[in-house]
């Protein structure tokens, strides 16, 4: 996110949020208190990092895409 107010350079963002808004509040008009509203986000971001598929990941969750980057050897070979 670089520029104030220019949507085109958070899209990620604005994306994340898009979804995170749609699945959270999707059927729901509201929660019994806070607590419980805070239990739910923190549920769902849970979800969203470990469970939810992205097409831009190769149809992996955020924290597969992650293992799976840091299991790929970076070491560069030795220069003879």
């Amino acid at each position: 996110m670089r520029a104030i107010g220019s949507s085109a350079d958070n899209t990620l963002a604005e994306s994340f949020n898009a979804t995170f808004k749609r699945e959270t509040l999707q059927g729901r008009k509201s929660w019994p208190d806070e607590r419980e509203a805070r239990l739910d986000a923190s549920r769902r971001l849970h979800r969203y990092n470990t469970r939810h598929r992205h097409s831009r990941l190769g149809q992996r969750s955020p924290i597969a895409f992650e293992n799976a980057l840091h299991r790929t050897p970076t070491a560069l070979a030795q220069a003879a």
